[in-house]
């Protein structure tokens, strides 16, 4: 699939030196480490989730700057944000638009940093990751360590860390279906005329009745499935997204009714290529894997790996136990202590406290979330240090 050009930078400053955001640490590392050793430049690369924009972040990413300028020092930090893409067909090639994108930016800041007296080498990253963003960030780094020249050879572009934010990167927690139900149905009624004969379109191919919002839900058992009636690849995924009812409905939630950033289109191509890019959200087995070599980065590469789940709290009679928007790895697992929770005690529900991650007045837990954020690359920094 053709790809469009993207801007290569849509930075939220662009320091060429030090500036007052940068606090007191950094203006005397400033001073004196051209006297002393060259200053490093730290990059926050932020990427946005299915059916996001550059403002999805809102403004965390200039506070994770400025938190970073005040405690750390002799190391500029900047905050970059991917520009928006198309969040449609193959997930892999996403992560090739980004790999490049990465490349080409990584060249140019490093460039720079010498050109402005900085040391070759070090330029450092820290991938952002919203939503399925951390998905993207995730696999942007396994191809990067896999497409070095030999097994001994340096990491580059220099990832230092890898920052999700509520990515489901084991599943969604069913329960958001449940807790949503209604909602999904009041979306659905007041959706675009054309929504039904999108769905009837998505649905012909495999020759299947439309299913009623709940049985998409998961609140009411999935047909049995029916065998794709011939090759194409159309054919070969539809029948698993009507099986899998609620990683389905995860899509159509998630992505379409709560993220309010644009309406179901108005073609059957463009609804099937945004349903195909959110079916990495139900290969089990990828999610697994694509865990396992995130956990195995940080010991085998120092590549530290961190993601924050938004978390709240019970409402009995309800809901008696905390809920999550994503699955969680078993206690027992090396994944888990790399999950940290992100409470929010104002969100409505899953879905809200989900998309409302970046906005203080939606989540009490923002400025604590920055705080351990920040907490966290400090920690890479400390283990990349020489």
């Amino acid at each position: 699939m053709a790809t469009e050009a993207l801007p290569l930078v849509y930075s939220m400053s662009v320091p060429s030196s030090p500036t007052p955001l940068q606090g007191a640490s950094n203006r005397v590392g400033s001073s004196q480490s051209h006297q002393q050793s060259p200053l490093d430049l730290l990059l926050l690369v932020f990427i946005h989730g299915f059916r996001g924009n550059d403002s999805t972040f809102g403004d965390f990413p200039s506070r994770l700057e400025h938190i970073l300028s005040e405690t750390v020092q002799h190391t500029l930090i900047e905050s970059i944000i991917f520009p928006a893409y198309q969040t449609k067909g193959d997930l892999n090639t996403a992560v090739e638009l980004f790999s490049d994108w990465l490349t080409t930016l990584t060249v140019e800041k490093e460039v720079a940093h010498l050109t402005s007296g900085g040391a070759a080498g070090h330029v450092k990253i820290v991938l952002c990751g919203h939503s399925m963003g951390g998905l993207l960030a995730a696999d942007s780094i396994y191809a990067f360590i896999h497409t070095r020249p030999d097994a001994t050879a340096p990491l580059w572009p220099n990832i230092i860390a890898c920052l999700a934010f509520d990515t489901p990167f084991l599943g969604l927690n069913p329960h958001v279906f449940k807790n949503s139900a209604n909602k999904v149905a009041e979306y659905a009624q007041g959706a675009h005329q054309t929504a039904s004969g999108l769905w009837d379109a998505f649905r012909r191919p495999i020759g299947k009745s439309p299913p009623p919002i709940a049985r998409l839900a998961g609140l009411l058992p999935a047909a049995a499935p029916v065998p794709a009636a011939s090759s194409g690849r159309r054919r070969r995924w539809g029948p698993a997204a009507f099986t899998v009812g609620s990683a389905l409905m995860a899509g159509a939630a998630a992505g379409v009714a709560y993220y309010h950033r644009a309406d179901i289109e108005n073609r059957y191509e463009a609804l099937h290529e945004h349903m195909q890019y959110v079916g990495a959200l139900w290969d089990k087995g990828a999610l697994a894997e694509r865990v396992r070599h995130l956990v195995e980065g940080e010991s085998t590469h120092d590549i530290v790996f961190r993601t924050f789940y938004t978390l709240l709290s019970p409402t009995p009679p309800v809901d008696s136990t905390p809920r999550t928007f994503c699955l969680l790895p078993e206690s027992s697992s090396d994944a888990f202590e790399r999950f940290i929770p992100a409470r929010n005690t104002l969100a409505k529900n899953e879905v809200h406290a989900h998309v409302s991650m970046f906005e203080p007045t939606k989540n009490d837990g923002y400025y604590q979330l920055g705080l351990e954020a920040a907490a966290v690359i400090r920690r890479a920094l400390e283990i990349g240090a020489p």
